[in-house]
């Protein structure tokens, strides 16, 4: 009897000992499991995060292109009325009679007027500090009254839109 008690308590033992090994088993691949479907959500959150970095991108993208479309538009509009300012203003500096200088004035004045509400300003005067960002040399000149690197002549005023630039102002540079 203690004979057959021994050997059910082996076969117990040997039992339990496989129980645990399938339980080991069980769960190592059980833990796999779990490592695999973290990896995979971490992977699927990664992707997320990407996919809303780049439509936030596509969209601040989108904003900026469009604002510069209306930007170069609303420029090459302005530029296309230049010319009659620079005709008008050199008008003014010919014109012999009276009336004429008068209305020239005041038609010069209403541009001045119009491009003033579009937001639109005029610079480039004699004096001011030569800037080769906003003014385009075409010469220099020697002038007594005025230091080097001062504009002595203005021969097309420049004009800009808030901080673009239509036109360069075309001056003579003191050197």
């Amino acid at each position: 009897m203690e004979d057959n008690k021994m050997k059910e308590e082996t076969v117990s033992e040997e039992t339990a000992e496989t129980q645990n090994a399938a339980d080991n088993k069980e769960m190592k691949k059980l833990e796999e499991k779990l490592a695999k479907a973290e990896a995979d959500l971490a992977a699927m959150n990664d992707k997320y995060l990407r996919m809303i970095a780049e439509y936030d991108n596509y969209r601040k993208r989108s904003v900026k292109e469009k604002e510069g479309a209306y930007a170069d538009a609303y420029g090459d509009a302005i530029s296309a009325i230049l010319p009659v300012i620079d005709n008008l203003e050199r008008a003014l500096m010919f014109s012999d009679g009276e009336a004429l200088t008068e209305g020239v004035r005041m038609t010069l004045k209403q541009f001045a007027d119009t491009m003033s509400r579009l937001g639109v300003s005029a610079y480039g005067e004699r004096g001011e500090e030569f800037d080769p960002n906003i003014h385009n040399a075409i010469m220099q000149v020697e002038d007594g009254e005025l230091d080097e690197n001062k504009i002595a002549e203005v021969l097309q005023k420049g004009y800009r839109k808030g901080d673009k630039i239509i036109r360069h102002a075309m001056v003579k540079v003191c050197c």
